[in-house]
């Protein structure tokens, strides 16, 4: 027999009752009924319950283990009595009766618990991350995530795709987030970049000839750390030769759909991507990720606070100096009292920096829908009456309005729709909802610079080519370019490439770019389509997101093996930490700390 074990903790059955057996592991709890003691020992596998009688040789020493303790077991499987059966675990038909003993190491006072699911400090929880990966919840969330990614990887290759590793060191991009930067020991005052993505490296593989590639990538963004966004992610990088956007939807719809009705447990999952082009989804959502299972649509309704006959003069001057007015539908929010309405007017105001919510309530009296509420009076019937036609409600609705310049509107338009959604219990947890977002605009106007800027991937193809580049306003220019959502958070984008210089060339020149910056950031990909560039197209579904789904779980870090803090610090291996003088020395670089302004108190 192995000097460890026979059979793991998740193991042994009924059909094993009578053998000798040895298993090692954690002790999960130890339970002492008069004088007989239960261990419930854990490993990777499962739990398995020993039992030691009090006349056993081993009893004393059984009787010192603590929680944690790494003990191995040898015994002899027994069968449960019927009311001693457990049905909830998976050996809970069988216990083993211990003849042999051994402690392999023991366990300091944890520093917090192993057994149950408490809620302890995010802090605490990094900082001991061994043991909290020892808890049931995050460890099957860990398996889970690696069972995903194995589903994903042999989904790609049954569709013709072969698994390639791009460099992790590379070149800084100008583009996109802040890059992650490694000093070149052996090229001083040159510095290397960890990739954001391996976006240009993917697509000179298609240049190469390489097809249908796929890669399980991981990426880096110095950016600060959020619940849906790390530091350090991992996605399943795609690209495709001679496609055109439908085929690769073509693609990624089963490949995606297939994983979340694997892993969902049970949830029902989008059969055909609904396709919803940027300007709608901005619209009707207030968002370009929109959660689906929210059955409320935002309305335009500028035009009816534009009419004359309309007197609420917040409104009006929005809409008189080219703003526009949302209304956001809320079913059944009648009977919710006044302190309800109060509270989203509260929101608005703090949480989102808006003047606030108007609001009309809509209740049914003798057959018509008579509006009541603050702003209702400033607005005749008639008015009312197209609002509600607009909207679809009926009696005992209300509606939620959002006004200021067009975009400022359709975003708190689109975080009242999800607080609506939340607030009134309309969210069907039971659901996935994916969809993709298309159309989106290839440039926008950043008010801060004071200049037109890529609003999505600047390597995208614009819809119209060329010719669309040189002849149409860019604000006007849409890009082959896609999301994927999933109940309100983005899981992946992509775009068709713009693979031919020339089309390169201008698409840069028109956020103010010329020939030579293009040439010296962007050498290696120009290069490559001037020896013969195929059309080609891509996407990277984000695993962790789709994994933090799938899990049921809200952040990242509860899907990530060893995970950072909120401050982007690794609290079990002390990352960042100051280094030797001696390493930055052979490094040909210094430290220099900002510079911390002097108070009254340390000037005096």
């Amino acid at each position: 027999m192995h000097m460890y074990r026979s059979h793991n903790c998740g193991e042994l059955r009924k059909a094993h009752s009578g053998e000798t057996i040895k298993l090692s592991g954690w002790v999960n709890r130890i339970r002492d009924h008069g004088g007989l003691l239960f261990i419930d020992l854990r490993d990777h596998y499962g739990i398995t319950q020993i039992v030691v009688n009090p006349d056993s040789e081993f009893f004393a020493l059984a009787e010192t283990i603590r929680s944690e303790w790494v003990i191995t077991v040898t015994g002899t499987v027994i069968e449960r009595d019927g009311a001693a059966i457990n049905p909830k675990m998976p050996t809970g038909e069988i216990e083993v009766g211990i003849t042999g003993l051994e402690i392999q190491s023991q366990a300091k006072e944890l520093a917090l618990p192993v057994f149950g699911d408490l809620d302890y400090p995010e802090d605490t929880r990094l900082k001991y991350r061994f043991l909290d990966l020892r808890r049931e919840r995050i460890h099957a969330n860990i398996v889970k995530r690696s069972k995903i990614i194995q589903s994903m990887r042999n989904r790609m290759i049954e569709q013709g795709f072969t698994e390639y590793q791009t460099p992790i060191l590379t070149a800084s991009s100008p583009e996109g987030a802040r890059d992650f930067l490694v000093p070149a020991r052996m090229h001083p005052g040159k510095f290397y970049a960890l990739p954001q993505a391996p976006q240009q490296f993917k697509q000179l593989a298609m240049v190469a000839g390489f097809d249908r590639y796929f890669q399980i990538a991981p990426c880096f963004r110095d950016e600060d750390p959020r619940a849906d966004r790390a530091l350090e992610f991992y996605q399943l990088d795609i690209e495709m030769s001679f496609v055109t956007q439908e085929d690769i939807f073509q693609v990624i719809e089963p490949m995606l759909r297939g994983v979340f009705e694997e892993f969902g447990e049970g949830k029902s999952v989008t059969q055909t991507f609904p396709r919803i082009a940027y300007k709608d989804a901005m619209l009707k959502y207030g968002s370009d990720k929109p959660d689906l299972r929210i059955p409320i649509e935002i309305v335009d309704v500028t035009e009816e606070f534009g009419d004359d006959s309309v007197s609420f003069k917040a409104f009006k001057g929005i809409v008189e100096g080219g703003g526009s007015v949302r209304a956001i539908p809320a079913p059944g929010a009648a009977v919710k009292s006044r302190s309800f309405f109060d509270k989203m007017n509260d929101w608005a105001r703090k949480d989102m920096g808006a003047a606030g919510l108007g609001y009309i309530i809509f209740d049914e009296k003798d057959g018509e829908i008579v509006g009541r509420g603050p702003i209702a009076k400033f607005i005749p019937a008639e008015i009312q009456a197209k609002m509600v036609a607009k909207t679809g409600l009926k009696g005992g609705d209300a509606l939620f309005f959002a006004a200021g310049k067009t975009g400022q509107a359709a975003t708190l338009a689109g975080a009242a729709r999800s607080r609506l959604g939340v607030e009134l219990e309309l969210i069907d947890e039971s659901k996935f909802e994916l969809c993709w977002i298309v159309d989106f605009p290839m440039y926008e106007f950043d008010e801060k610079e004071d200049r037109l800027d890529f609003s999505h991937n600047p390597f995208s193809m614009p819809q119209g080519g060329l010719d669309a580049l040189e002849n149409k306003d860019p604000l006007d220019i849409l890009g082959y370019q896609y999301d994927i959502v999933c109940n309100g958070f983005e899981l992946s984008s992509g775009a068709v490439r713009n693979h031919k210089p020339e089309v390169m060339y201008k698409a840069f020149e028109l956020v103010g770019y010329d020939k030579a910056f293009v040439d010296e950031n962007f050498g290696g990909m120009i290069r490559a389509f001037e020896y013969g560039a195929p059309p080609h197209g891509g996407i990277a579904p984000g695993i962790d997101r789709i994994v933090m789904l799938l899990c049921g779980e809200e952040n990242l870090r509860e899907v990530t093996m060893f995970a950072m803090n909120q401050q982007a610090e690794d609290l079990l291996m002390g990352a960042p930490a100051i280094v030797a003088p001696k390493q930055l020395r052979e490094l040909h670089i210094r430290s220099v700390m900002p510079e911390v302004k002097a108070t009254p108190k340390d000037d005096a």
